[in-house]
């Protein structure tokens, strides 16, 4: 099955990212939100951003038309029974995630696949909302969506091979890499490995035994890695880890997942990292 039409619900950081790659790739996408500030926010940051790749000589003004041309932006989730694929990326949430698949499945035509972007929700609970839950899958995008070449594809307990293939093709239509798990996983590879090192990372900070700056640095040199964790989790959105790790701890019941008290603190404190202009550090 080739999907020729993609629908993206949520257009916030990953959703209207998506939703512009979908674009840049020649398809036709619809992006939902109920938010009217969030689609004109979204929409501008897209505009900004393609402007910005004119001006460098990335691409010509008439490439970026182009997209712009191809992403329709909507309140209507009505518009997804034309679509065959939908891509969700609203809150991390299991109870508005379920409510969303269950309109979802009642609107769109069966044969259409429904992919969540979940970071750690199960995506067998999800599809218990729905009555396919074998079209029902984990597509796991990472921030910036545009950007970064992985895209993890993560199977329910009832995810048929079909759907997995379908949507591994249509990762690679996307010119991303996919990984599938081989069977459901919390968090699926990389959030699961990376998050005890990210609250490690929070909890040297915590202890006083170096500065953002110096724990970030020193992983950096120290470890190979691009960014520094801290610097990472202002990225991700302190509250986004925290969901996930909430999510985590309460499944695996591993202390190496239980979130740190700083990381609590900071949320509850309003310093989300870069969304909000501080978090580990400030922008």
């Amino acid at each position: 099955m080739d999907i020729k039409k993609p629908f993206v619900v949520g257009a916030g950081i990953m959703g209207s990212g998506v939703g512009q790659l979908c674009a840049q790739q020649g398809y036709e996408v619809t992006v939902l939100d109920i938010s009217d500030e969030i689609i004109e926010k979204a929409k501008e940051k897209i505009k900004a951003g393609l402007k910005r790749r004119v001006e460098k000589g990335k691409i010509t003004n008439e490439d970026m038309e182009s997209v712009l041309s191809r992403m329709n932006w909507s309140a209507d989730m009505n518009l997804a029974r034309e679509c065959d694929f939908v891509i969700e990326a609203a809150s991390e949430n299991l109870d508005i995630k379920k409510d969303v698949f269950k309109k979802l499945d009642s609107i769109c035509l069966p044969t259409t696949i429904l992919a969540t972007n979940t970071t750690a929700l199960s995506i067998s609970e999800i599809a218990s909302a729905t009555s396919r839950p074998d079209k029902v899958i984990g597509m796991h995008f990472f921030n910036p969506a545009v950007i970064m070449k992985l895209v993890e594809v993560i199977r329910g307990e009832k995810t048929s091979e079909e759907t997995v293939a379908t949507t591994k093709k249509f990762v690679e239509n996307l010119g991303k890499v996919p990984i599938a798990t081989d069977k459901e996983a919390p968090a699926g590879i990389v959030s699961r490995v990376l998050a005890s090192l990210l609250n490690e990372a929070a909890i040297v900070y915590a202890e006083g035994i170096a500065s953002p700056q110096d724990v970030d640095e020193a992983m950096k040199l120290g470890a190979g890695l691009p960014m520094g964790p801290l610097a990472l989790i202002d990225m991700i959105g302190l509250d986004i880890h925290l969901a996930k790790m909430e999510t985590l701890y309460a499944k695996l019941k591993d202390e190496r997942y239980k979130p740190p008290e700083i990381i609590k603190n900071m949320v509850a404190e309003g310093k989300l990292g870069k969304k909000t202009g501080e978090g580990f550090y400030k922008y």
